[in-house]
């Protein structure tokens, strides 16, 4: 009698739990779905040929996205740069030399002390490294500020594809008399590559709708401009100030931002997750 109370007791108690889990993913669900249908709802209309062959306006005058989408294309570029070769040879360093050594760990601990930071802390840190003792902003402290959020994304991932790689192939290198250095090159990168790749995706993905980072260090630039050393245009600075602004115009080349940005992470984090899904196949 007692364990037919107990049997159902657990029975209640996984059904209500199963129930709450069903209720929070429509929860989530729908929110998201509610997002995404008013991004659709206000950004498809002001979406037109103008918004990647004209710059941003003035207020009642005709403009684009120009300048702010080739902004955020090169700082990001230049970030993405930064953070894969910091990103990769640390993780490397972590998953093949450190160990469990202390110093390993404390570099483990300050990777994910950064994976969560906030970016507006990043921001602030840039701008007192870079911006103020320089007395300007630019395009540079922007790449720099989004190197630091995207770097830790990279180095965790790449410790971890590195450490499912199979020990068999780390003996096979150096039962044919090759350094260790020279086995993870031409060996344990190639064999990961795919997951480094998909951690390399997501990092982008990440820092391409960063906003405030970019507010203390790349500011904003209504002009056309390649020039890195000066404040560059970006879109989340952009959308952000076009947003809150009264200019009905403005607000129209907010919402098509937010849709371009929007639409660039989504396919960005389509093709990380088919690269990873293949690399659990092979």
């Amino acid at each position: 009698m007692r364990s037919q109370m107990l049997i159902a007791r657990r029975k209640a108690a996984n059904v209500v739990f199963v129930g709450f889990c069903w209720l929070a993913t429509i929860i989530a669900l729908g929110a998201l779905a509610a997002i995404l249908l008013s991004l659709l709802k206000e950004g498809v209309g002001g979406m037109n040929l103008k918004i990647f062959t004209l710059d941003t306006p003035a207020p009642g005058s005709d403009g684009g996205l120009r300048n702010a989408i080739l902004g955020s294309i090169m700082m990001c570029a230049i970030a993405m740069l930064i953070a894969v070769v910091v990103g990769v040879l640390a993780g490397t360093w972590l998953a093949e030399y450190a160990g469990d050594s202390a110093y390993g760990k404390v570099v483990r601990f300050v990777n994910d002390v950064l994976l969560s930071a906030p970016s507006i802390l990043i921001g602030l840190f840039i701008y007192e490294l870079l911006v103020k003792p320089l007395h300007g902003f630019s395009g540079y402290a922007g790449s720099v500020a989004l190197a630091f959020l995207a770097t830790p994304v990279i180095t965790r991932t790449t410790e971890d594809v590195l450490k499912l790689q199979p020990a068999a192939l780390r003996e096979a290198g150096v039962a044919l008399g090759s350094p260790l250095a020279s086995t993870i090159r031409r060996v344990l990168w190639r064999a990961g590559q795919t997951g480094i790749l998909t951690g390399g995706l997501l990092a982008f993905a990440r820092i391409s709708g960063e906003t405030a980072p970019l507010l203390f260090t790349a500011l904003n630039n209504q002009f056309f401009s390649l020039n890195m050393t000066k404040p560059m245009a970006n879109l989340p600075s952009v959308i952000f100030n076009y947003a809150l602004s009264a200019y009905d115009d403005w607000r129209r080349l907010a919402w098509a931002g937010a849709l371009v940005i929007a639409a660039a992470v989504l396919s960005i984090n389509i093709i990380a997750r088919t690269l990873a899904r293949e690399t659990r196949r092979s």
